[in-house]
């Protein structure tokens, strides 16, 4: 019959309800290659031909294995499941199952140079369950097509080669060929003296079961199930991955600039420290002037006989008072207000040193606290990751790759309203980025505007 085809199930990566994995040693793999570079050997050379004569890109073919899974015309590979009699007359612990198995391992040796154009890749004779069965996956293809690649895959054409050729709906080429290799099966049955009893029902006599339909009917329901509920969760882990694709490049920028900004802030925080340094040395050479001043001042009030110039010989007072005594005064009021506000104004620089040296480290320890919040996020993606490579272990790189590219294309058709979903996920972090710079601006502006403030003043 037809299966479905799992490789995975049929090399027994995983196992199914109805089979038992302390037999499983008695299997045998025939072959079991990467169907990938099955795909490169049949195709690769035909699609390089077929590239060259494009003259659009569009019409170009990256990947020949993803455009024929993503399509609908064509299957990737196709199987057909053998088995001589049942649980009853051939069970696998039995001598006739022995014998059952020998008879299927005499046909498959046969099976590729009967078949040319059906390349297999995987083949697998199952001693592990009730009865023994024969699974042969291959890629069916023909050569000399007129149309797209001039080797490609064809189950249509593979077959017309063999000689099969569609009639009515129910004689397909996949019918008659199948038909013609239950002959070839009862041949061997024939040299080892079984008898293919063909009767109404194959279900209780020698013949090729189609897999054992009414006894497998809810073991492959159940398997059905499992693997669509997988393929649900890696569809569901694509799509998460997806939203957050973008985020983790526009993260990484962020926290460069976060770091950047940090180094800066951390920079003109020491700067800062080191200026308070500076006025603080200022202001010891001050703070003894201006107390030398004030001793002065209060000896100058108690001897200002001793500190006017004398007067001229007959010199009237108004005279003495405008020329001589009223200079004097204006030019030591205007030394000492000189003084005085010079160190007012280092006072109150120091104090605001002091407040933006404060403010640049709340800065830094918030921008310092941004950069842990982006590291968290980046562990989580990395722990989304390694979710995502368990699942692909589990159901294997084809089916992830499906839901993958189905995921990318929702994504595709919904991209707008998902950058407008992830644009305030960034908007906390961009914008103390922001405000902190802003604040360092403003705080360079004020200082320089009080500096030439002071020196308009001592002029």
């Amino acid at each position: 019959m037809v299966g479905k085809g799992s490789v995975n199930h049929n090399s027994r990566k995983f196992h199914a309800k109805n089979t038992d994995p302390e037999r499983s040693d008695r299997n045998v793999e025939y072959c079991n290659q990467d169907i990938r570079e099955v795909y490169h050997e049949l195709f690769d050379e035909s699609l390089a031909r077929y590239n060259e004569k494009q003259t659009r890109s569009d019409r170009r073919i990256d990947n020949y294995y993803e455009k024929i899974c993503s399509g609908k015309q064509e299957k990737p590979f196709h199987e057909i499941i053998l088995q001589i009699g049942n649980k009853d007359d051939m069970n696998v612990m039995t001598e006739n199952g022995e014998l059952a198995a020998k008879v299927l391992a005499e046909y498959v040796e046969e099976f590729q140079k009967r078949n040319p154009t059906l390349k297999v890749f995987s083949s697998h004779l199952h001693m592990d369950e009730a009865t023994p069965h024969l699974h042969i996956d291959f890629v069916p293809f023909t050569t000399g097509s007129k149309r797209g690649l001039d080797t490609r895959v064809s189950l249509k054409q593979a077959l017309a080669v063999l000689g099969f050729k569609g009639g009515t709906r129910s004689d397909t080429e996949w019918n008659q060929w199948v038909a013609a290799e239950k002959e070839q099966l009862a041949a061997v049955m024939q040299r080892h003296d079984i008898e293919w009893e063909r009767k109404g029902t194959h279900e209780k006599h020698l013949s090729v079961l189609d897999f054992e339909k009414k006894e497998r009917e809810k073991e492959v329901t159940v398997l059905e199930q499992e693997v669509d509920s997988l393929e649900a969760e890696s569809a569901a882990l694509a799509g998460r991955i997806a939203e957050n694709r973008a985020d983790i490049q526009g993260l990484d920028e962020v926290r460069e600039e976060a770091e950047k900004v940090a180094e800066e802030a951390v920079e003109r925080s020491e700067k800062a420290e080191r200026q308070v340094k500076v006025y603080e040395k200022e202001l010891d050479v001050i703070k003894p002037v201006m107390e030398s001043i004030d001793r002065e001042l209060k000896e100058f009030r108690g001897k200002i006989e001793d500190t006017l110039p004398p007067a001229a010989t007959l010199e009237r007072a108004a005279s003495y008072r405008e020329n001589k005594a009223k200079p004097l005064f204006i030019k030591m009021k205007n030394k000492i207000a000189a003084l005085a506000a010079r160190l007012t104004e280092t006072m109150q620089e120091l104090k605001a040193v002091k407040v933006e040296n404060k403010e640049l480290k709340e800065d830094n320890n918030l921008l310092f606290s941004d950069c842990n919040d982006l590291f968290k996020e980046n562990a989580g993606l990395k722990n989304i990751a390694f979710m995502f490579e368990r699942v692909v272990r589990v159901l294997g790189e084809d089916k992830v790759f499906m839901a993958v590219r189905q995921d990318e294309e929702r994504e595709r058709m919904e991209a707008e309203r998902n950058r407008t979903e992830q644009a305030p996920k960034k908007k906390s972090v961009r914008k103390n980025l922001e405000r902190a710079k802003e604040n360092v601006t403003a705080r360079e502006a004020e200082k320089s505007k009080k500096k030439s403030k002071s020196r308009d003043m001592e002029r």
